[in-house]
Order: structure tokens, then sequence, then C-alpha cells
């Protein structure tokens, strides 16, 4: 097993790429709540990283890519790094390892839109660390540590089923078990700095290039094209959503950036298997998707506070469909509908179906347990107060 430097400083760029999106949802989310409650929104995305990151050194890493169990879960040979190393095939080991935990950081991150506004730091530590070993490190297994999706032929390239659907439908079944904020739908809870969420967006963006890219593990020709489509999905989600938002109203900047976020995230499972026109369909019917599944969030008066369901989770299921139908054996190795062939679209279909009801079922009842037994949300009073105040002693007011 020989190092390839190239290789090994580009997947060290691409890691630190998608650690900057962990602060990044901070940014983006904190820009849509109240003031009161932006450093907790923050804190959260800081505070999942930091659990993420001990969670992954000491078992999380071993669960989600030691040596299969039954094609559910990985062993426990990797506990507490045990034979992860500076070697490996192309990069270290070690490189490989810490380029998963920044996707693990980021998807705890993303849930932290279910529970806005309202949650016990404690609780969400408690949760988070549940979340993360039960729901996460076994669908990473499934999909990427040769657990059944892998023995299937279900494809994921860089996290659409074990990234953003289970972080979507995670965070819809958490918001229905926490509640509504207090007032939700009885007066405004509009964003407090919309520019803040737009700066986080573009850092998501800009960390998208490594998060996609870099899952080629290799500074090649099928990174460049991750790379490529990934843009061209994100702009054309982003014109999607201005254009189908235009037709109600004004093209808002807030839904010009939650487009593109559609957008990274439905070619985020696809990003290896498809190429630039491909990228541009899948880009604007994410757009158009998640924009209207953002409405019927409201009509349905979910307080899924900040849409990771609406966005990352209904943009995940198309993205993990769209392989089926679009991919491209030039690209890829593997053929979808459109070049012929059905049985990859049954097999995506599979996958999204059961990483859906997988994600959901269980973040509900980890959810239960932890509300059961600690109380998932703040008091009615702190809640009012704001959580920056109540939870942490530290406030925004000048």
């Amino acid at each position: 097993m020989t190092i390839d430097t190239g290789d090994t400083a580009f997947i060290l760029i691409c890691t630190a790429l998608v650690m900057l999106m962990t602060p990044g949802v901070g940014l983006f989310y904190g820009g849509l709540v109240r003031r009161k409650n932006l450093i907790s929104m923050f804190a959260l995305s800081f505070v999942a990283f930091s659990v993420v990151t001990i969670q992954w050194v000491l078992f999380g890493y071993s669960l989600a890519f030691g040596s299969d169990v039954g094609g559910v879960i990985g062993s426990l040979e990797y506990v507490g790094l045990s034979g992860v190393g500076m070697d490996g095939d192309g990069i270290p080991d070690l490189l490989f390892m810490v380029f998963q935990l920044v996707f693990a950081a980021v998807t705890l991150a993303i849930i932290t839109s279910a529970v806005a506004e309202r949650v016990k730091i404690s609780s969400f530590i408690v949760f988070g660390l549940l979340w993360t070993t039960l729901v996460y490190d076994p669908l990473a297994h499934w999909v990427w540590g040769g657990g059944w999706m892998a023995e299937l032929g279900i494809l994921d390239f860089a996290g659409g089923i074990v990234v953003h659907i289970s972080a979507g439908f995670g965070a819809l079944a958490l918001a229905l078990v926490i509640g509504k904020r207090v007032g939700f739908g009885e007066y405004s809870m509009e964003p407090h700095n919309i520019p803040m969420t737009l700066l986080g967006g573009a850092l998501l963006w800009f960390g998208w290039f490594g998060f996609n890219a870099g899952s080629a593990l290799a500074a090649d020709g099928l990174a460049a094209n991750a790379f490529v489509v990934t843009n061209i999905s994100a702009a054309s989600g982003a014109l999607a959503w201005m254009a189908a938002s235009w037709i109600r109203g004004k093209p808002s900047s807030v839904g010009m950036i939650s487009g593109a976020i559609a957008g990274l995230g439905a070619i985020t499972p696809a990003a290896g298997f498809v190429g630039p026109l491909q990228a541009i369909i899948i880009g604007v019917v994410s757009g158009l998707l998640c924009y209207y599944a953002l409405l019927f969030r409201i009509r349905q008066r979910w307080d899924e506070s900040l849409d990771a369901w609406a966005i990352h989770g209904v943009g995940g299921v198309w993205g993990t469909l769209a392989i089926g139908i679009f991919a491209i054996a030039a690209v890829g190795g593997v053929s979808g509908l459109v070049e012929g062939s059905f049985n990859q679209l049954l097999l995506q279909a599979v996958g999204a179906g059961a990483t859906v009801l997988y994600a959901f079922v269980v973040t509900f009842v980890l959810a239960k347990v932890v509300d059961l037994t600690m109380g998932l949300r703040v008091s009615e009073e702190e809640e009012y107060v704001g959580l920056d105040i109540s939870q942490h002693g530290e406030s925004t007011q000048v």
C-alpha cells in the first residue's frame, strides 16, 4: 500500500472544506432565527462537531467502517482508532477516518433545524450522541462500509442517503416530538439577519466542493466531474426556487440560497454518476420539489423550523432516485433509466425508502426517550427570554 502525496493533499483540503460546513450551518440557521437565539444556533453546530468528533474516534468510525457484521453494522475492530494509522491505500487511513468524521458532524448539525429556539443543550448533547450512534453510523455502514445496501448495489456517491435523507427525515421526526415553538403560527418569527444566512449558504456551497469532489478519494477526473456538477446543480436549484417563488410574489434571497442548498443536496448522491446536462435537470427539479415541500410543511403547520426536511430530506430522496434515472456509464460505470437500465432505479428506490423509514422511526423513538427522561425543551419562560440568555448566559444585545 503506497501513499499518493497528491491525493493526500487533495483530501486534506477537502476535509478542511467540509469541516467549514458545520459553522456554515450555524451561520445559515443563525440568521433565520430570532436574534435572542442566535448564539444558541451557533453553539448547537459547534456542539454537534465536538460530540461527533469524540464519538467517532472512540467507536463511531468502527461501527461505520469496521468489518461487516450481518450487513447491519461494523465490528469494533477500530475502537479508539486501533489499527487506524498513517499507512493506507492511496491516502492514510487516518485521513480517510477524519474525512468521514466531518461528514458525520455536519449531518448532526443539519438536524438542529428541528429544535431551533426551544431545545435544552444538555438534552441535545445526549440526543446527538444517541442519534449518531444508532442512525448515522448504521446508515454509513449500510452504504459505504460494506453493509446490505452496498451488497445490493445501491449507490450513494457522497451522502444523499447517509447525510441528507437521514438528517432531513430525522429532523421531521424530532420536530414532531419536541413540539412547536410558543406562538408558532400566531405571531411573526421572521429571520433576524438575512445577510448572515446568505453568508452561511455561501460557505456551504464552498464547502460542498470538498464534500462531493473529495468523495472520489483521489485527485482525478471523477473528482473534477463531481466538482463541476455540484456547482451546476446548485445554480440550477437556486434559479428554479427563485422562479417558483417569483410567480407567487417576490424573488427572495433566502429562497434563492435555499434553492442552491436543495440543488447541492440532490446532486450529492449522484455527483459521481452523472454529467453536466443531467446536473441541470437534477438541480431544477430539486429546487422546485423542495420549494413546494416547504409550502406543504407550512400548510401542515409542522414547526420543523428551518426546513431541513423540505430541503435536505426531499432533495436527498430526489437525488438518490435521480441516479437510477440519469446515471451515465461513461462517468461512473453505471447506467440509469435513460440509458436503458431500470434495475438501478429500483435499487435506488429501495435505498431511499428504507432510509426514510429507518431514520424517521429511530429518530422518533430516540427523541421520545430523551424527552421522557430529560425533557427535550426548555421551559416556556426560558423560551420567551431566548436561549442565548437562558442556556448560555450570553447575549448579542449591545
